[in-house]
């Protein structure tokens, strides 16, 4: 059995995850913010899809700005089963509002969730992530921290992913010794689960949808193919390596 920590796991791309990876071999720990009742029965429900389709799945909800939410995840996980092989941090957000009106509040708000979370989170779990060949880290950043063009910049939570980059590749250093490795997968417009905007309204969406060459939004299964690949045995000699999935959005 291989055990996987999932955060955003409630919807989006680390939902299409989940379902992904799960299978009879898989065991899954799914965790959402869970900020409301909505939120928390999205990640119940893609909870008992995995279950359905053969994984052993546990959730846990909780705001990752807080030191220790993730420790507690770890913590849950080996619990439930056993020592961590993968972890993917899906967990983020998009914060549209500008350079000059940004506050603070926000601007560590976002380092707290995307970056200071993933730190701990790796930490956490990094005598079982080095622990064998077999180890997998990915991280999902965001074309934000490689594109900036008028009317399309995220101050807050390009520059959040911009250190989540950092920190992934000084992991895979750090891990390359043991043949773990670490990765990160760049999306770009992303179609988000029905009923859910994120940072953009409606007409908005209509009009980015067409940002790319390709001229349309990736699928969150896309992005989460790509994923399943960096986490595969496959993969093993892929270390700190930085992958678009954005239709060559950051070509542009």
């Amino acid at each position: 059995m291989r055990v996987s920590i999932i955060t955003g796991g409630g919807s989006g791309i680390g939902a299409a995850i989940a379902r992904r990876l799960a299978g009879e071999d898989q065991c899954l720990m799914l965790h959402g913010q869970g900020a409301d009742d909505a939120g928390l029965s999205r990640l119940k429900s893609v909870a008992g899809e995995c279950e359905s389709a053969g994984a052993r799945v546990a959730w846990l909800a909780g705001d990752l700005a807080k030191a220790g939410t993730v420790a507690e995840l770890v913590s849950t996980a080996r619990a439930s089963f056993g020592a961590i092989d993968a972890i993917v941090h899906a967990a983020g957000f998009a914060d549209r509002r500008g350079f000059a009106s940004l506050p603070r509040e926000a601007l560590e708000r976002a380092f707290a969730v995307m970056a200071a979370a993933f730190h701990e989170l790796t930490a956490s779990a990094m005598a079982d992530l080095a622990r064998n060949k077999l180890g997998r880290v990915v991280a999902i950043s965001s074309f934000g921290a490689h594109r900036f063009v008028p009317d399309g910049i995220f101050p807050a939570s390009a520059s959040a992913k911009a250190a989540l980059e950092v920190l992934v590749k000084s992991l895979a250093i750090e891990l390359a010794p043991s043949g773990a490795t670490a990765n990160i997968v760049v999306p770009g417009y992303t179609r988000k689960d029905p009923g859910l905007f994120g940072a953009l309204d409606a007409g908005a969406w209509d009009k980015v949808a067409n940002a790319n060459p390709q001229a349309r939004l990736a699928e969150p299964d896309e992005v989460a193919a790509v994923v399943a690949f960096l986490l595969s045995k496959d993969a093993g000699h892929v270390t700190g390596a930085t992958v678009p999935v954005d239709g060559g959005l950051t070509l542009m």
